[in-house]
């Protein structure tokens, strides 16, 4: 126990150094107010943490209403108008302060009774290796905690830490272990406390307002944050001196978007149109022309709308892709033109008596007919079709047309001879059974027609 007795008046000390530590910062507790600082020096306020996602930086901006409700707006700004250095150490002594005035020092009081826990069992140990093992551990607790909290009462921290190694020391030897061991624990960095704002005054709101416009990608983000400007200039005009100017020069600018809008509208407009029409054609050079002419009228209009050049020149190349497979099919229809010709001129007999057949299929499928001996007559002449178009000789490309038309001969010469058959034996489940084939006749007659005119006819665009 005697061992031990440097231990514990070390102990002591660092019990006493707990006992009168104070908190050394004290400001208001309310939502953090960060500040983003541009390059060119202008400071935006995000209510709260801000994002960043990729090369934006997003965050709630302060739009008017009152400190305890104020009325925000969500802005995206570039992540590379943002001076990064100036940002960072101003966040990092609004978010210090902030924690210091809210959660910090009840977080170090528990902290403080944690060690002050730990210090009371050290000295009620009289095993000094155990005492050794829990020395170790509170520790690394508490080299390890500013670091976690923003570096606050680190010094207090250090000093703790300091005259705990002294009583580690101590009890290694109390312990007889020789082997020294020294473990290195990063401190959080100093933070350089700067003076923390609130709410920004109504003329500083307009001010960032217009710095976050410049900044806005797309004409209806603009739009938005001047119209918020105009917003707040009209709800704090007597607080704002040049409310009457700001007014103006803000109109004026929102006035400039709209104007510029309809001028890439009507553009717009125009170039799909004739896209549109080129490709419906196949016209793969017109099209061509038209995104070049994309680029030239971008120039003269200022190049003002990113964006919407961007979109239109990803449709007029969508359409000049289609063109292009639209003019292949078309080369391609031309080269075997003279196959469907051929091959509509050979069918179009067989085709003609279905057609002619139509009102008696009808019939059929309704139950209604015809009579018998239009179904004898009809019988006679679809009678051995379907084979003899099985044995005909066609070529590849309109083999699937044939297909249909045997299946519709075929699909005619079932409806009839059961119809025939029902007629006969006064069965009512086979004239149904007619009835289906005979609907069946029918769609593929009309998908047959379909498909010979498609393959008469140029390709089109669908």
């Amino acid at each position: 126990m005697r061992d031990l007795v440097p231990v514990i008046r070390t102990l002591s000390a660092i019990g006493l150094l707990l006992a009168l530590a104070v908190p050394r910062v004290s400001v208001a507790a309310e939502t953090t107010l960060l500040r983003l600082f541009l390059a060119d020096g202008t400071a935006l306020v995000s209510y709260g943490e801000f994002a960043r996602l990729d090369d934006r930086v997003v965050f709630s901006m302060p739009v008017g209403g009152t400190s305890d409700q104020p009325r925000l707006q969500v802005v995206t700004i570039p992540a590379g108008a943002v001076d990064w250095a100036r940002t960072d150490r101003y966040i990092a002594s609004a978010r210090y302060q902030h924690y210091a005035s809210t959660r910090g020092e009840a977080d170090f009081s528990r902290l403080s009774a944690d060690v002050a826990r730990v210090l009371n069992e050290i000295a009620l140990t009289t095993e000094p290796r155990r005492a050794l093992q829990i020395a170790e551990s509170a520790r690394q607790t508490l080299a390890t905690w500013p670091q976690a909290h923003y570096g606050y009462r680190q010094r207090d921290v250090r000093e703790i830490v300091g005259l705990l190694d002294e009583a580690i020391t101590d009890l290694r030897a109390a312990a007889g272990i020789s082997a020294f061991e020294l473990t290195f624990v990063a401190l959080a960095p100093e933070v350089a406390l700067e003076p923390v704002h609130g709410m920004p005054a109504p003329r500083d709101i307009v001010t960032q307002l217009l710095a976050v416009a410049k900044l806005a990608q797309r004409s209806a983000e603009r739009v938005a944050l001047l119209q918020s400007a105009l917003t707040v200039i009209h709800e704090a005009a007597a607080a704002i001196a040049d409310s009457a100017r700001l007014r103006e020069a803000v109109n004026a600018q929102i006035r400039l978007e709209l104007r510029v809008d309809e001028q890439y509208a009507r553009l717009s407009k125009q170039l799909m149109q004739a896209a549109a029409k080129a490709s419906a054609l196949a016209r793969v050079r017109d099209l061509e022309a038209v995104l070049a002419r994309i680029a030239r009228d971008d120039r003269k209009l200022g190049a003002l709308r990113p964006e919407i050049i961007q979109a239109l020149n990803a449709s007029v190349s969508a359409h000049l892709e289609n063109a292009r497979k639209l003019r292949l099919l078309r080369d391609q229809w031309q080269l075997r033109r003279a196959v469907y010709r051929e091959y509509d001129q050979s069918v179009s007999a067989n085709v003609l008596q279905l057609v002619k057949a139509q009102p008696a299929l009808e019939a059929i499928k309704r139950l209604d007919g015809p009579s018998p001996s239009s179904l004898a007559n009809l019988r006679m002449r679809l009678q051995g079709g379907a084979e003899r178009l099985q044995r005909v000789s066609v070529p590849d490309e309109v083999r699937s047309a044939h297909q249909m038309l045997i299946g519709a001969w075929q699909f005619a010469d079932t409806a009839v001879r059961v119809r025939q058959d029902a007629i006969g034996s006064g069965d009512m489940s086979a004239a149904w059974r007619a009835s289906s084939a005979a609907a069946g006749a029918l769609m593929m007659l009309a998908r047959l027609q379909t498909e010979l005119r498609t393959i008469l006819e140029p390709p089109q665009l669908r």
